[in-house]
């Protein structure tokens, strides 16, 4: 994700797991939000509404699907 770009994914019918490789910004998924960088994992469960925000520095991540 590019840096001041808008992540408009919707929720997934999948858990999911982000590894972020490089970058910088912030992410929320509920309730949660949190700041992001180079080695953040985090997980989002089938269903939830989440995506990232205010992205600083380009994003790149690896993006694992699982089945719920």
């Amino acid at each position: 994700l590019a840096a001041g770009s808008t992540d408009a994914q919707r929720p997934h019918h999948e858990d999911e797991m982000y590894y972020v490789v490089r970058g910088r910004g912030r992410f929320r998924a509920g309730e949660i939000d949190k700041e992001v960088s180079a080695g953040t994992v985090l997980f989002v469960a089938a269903e939830v509404e989440h995506r990232f925000h205010d992205i600083t520095e380009e994003l790149a991540m690896l993006v694992f699907f699982a089945p719920s």
